[in-house]
This record gives C-alpha cells, structure tokens and sequence, in this order.
C-alpha cells in the first residue's frame, strides 16, 4: 500500500468532487489514485467527506501515501472508481484560519527573528500558534491585530508551489515576505480570510498562546 497518490487539493483546493480510483484495500484502510481529502499534517485537521458514499473515519498521512479508513461494511475493491466527497464548509474555514495562523506566526517571527514555536493546531472553529515568550502577549495583539488587517485587506494574491517536488515539499508567498514552508491547502487571495479576531491565552509559565478565529 505504499506509493505516490497525487494531491489534487494542491493544484484545485477548492474542488469539492473528484472521481477517484481504489489502489489498494486493507480491511478498512484504502488509498486512492488521486485525492481531493486532505489529511492531518503541519496541525491542519483532516477534512470530512465520503469515498464511493461511505464515511471517511480518518485520514492519516505517511509518507508520499494517503490512508483512509472507513467503516468494516465497505464494499470497496482495488479498481472501484469512486467518488471523493468533502465538505466545503468545514474546509473552506479551515483554510482561512490555517492562512491566518501562518500569518500570525510570519509576523511575530519577523518581529522577534529568535521567537520559538512550540505549537499549533488549526481546526474547523478556531487556530491557535504557541510560543516560547517571557511575557504576556497581550501587548503584541493590537500592532498584531492591525498588520493582519493590513494584509487582508490588501487582498494579496497567495502563491504556492513545489520547494522539492520529488520530496513533495510546498511553500506559500505573498509579496513583502520571505517564502514559508507548509503542505496545507491554501487560500488564493489574502482578502478571502475576511476579519480575524486573536485572543491571548496563558498555557503555562514562559509559554503564551495566540487563539484566531472568524469574526
């Protein structure tokens, strides 16, 4: 069950349908020629949907490889061309609040070069980033708050493409900044993010938390 599947989120992460071919069946778990299903990784949750109308219980990435679990009364057989379903509300969400986690992490790196990421999580209601920082955050979120407003409002266009294709490495870029490394689904312009509302949280001494969410 090892292989390449190609990402098709990727190229088109606003695809909601695909017709799909099963490449391999182990009781429950099945991998797919090509996916629109995007799985965990980099703190993105996976998306929800369907393959051939039965529910995706989970999504795990290894490697190169996607592997879908499904329920034990799945009929799927290596050959069966499926349909791939998600649902675009749940990824659409989770999209703008990635985006707005990765500028919020870009900005406060900028400002202070030595800060240490120690966290981060982006799910269908909110974001958070979480940072080794020696004092309460709650200072940085007005000029936080502003410079992510200014971005935007901008309405910058989001570019994406391989840092090393064999390896299957992505970046994202908008103008102004340096590329950023990340295998999400991304947005195409920065103005789809609509307004963001940021909350400090304390997690512990010398650690801080930024929470993002949709206003």
């Amino acid at each position: 069950m090892s292989g390449v599947v190609e990402k098709v989120f990727w190229q088109n992460p606003y695809l909601t349908q695909l017709e799909a071919t099963v490449s391999s069946v182990d009781g429950c778990v099945i991998t797919l020629d090509k996916t629109i299903f995007f799985a965990f990784s980099g703190g993105q949750e996976s998306d929800a949907g369907t393959i051939g109308g039965f529910v995706v219980e989970q999504a795990e990435k290894k490697d190169t490889q996607i592997f879908y679990t499904l329920p034990e009364n799945h009929t799927l057989n290596p050959g069966d061309s499926v349909d791939v379903d998600i649902d675009w509300a749940r990824r659409h969400a989770l999209m703008k609040l990635h985006f707005g986690a990765e500028l919020t992490l870009l900005l406060m790196m900028n400002k202070y070069p030595d800060l240490e990421k120690i966290g981060s999580h982006i799910g269908e209601s909110r974001s958070r980033i979480d940072f080794m920082f020696p004092e309460s955050i709650c200072a940085q979120l007005p000029w936080l708050q502003n410079a992510l407003n200014d971005i935007i409002h901008q309405n910058l266009s989001i570019d994406k493409g391989f840092s090393d294709e064999k390896a299957q490495r992505r970046y994202w870029k908008i103008d102004g900044f340096e590329p950023v490394s990340c295998g999400g689904t991304h947005l195409h312009t920065t103005g789809e993010i609509g307004a963001l509302k940021l909350k400090r949280k304390n997690i512990g001494k010398g650690k801080e938390r930024i929470e993002i969410s949709l206003a």
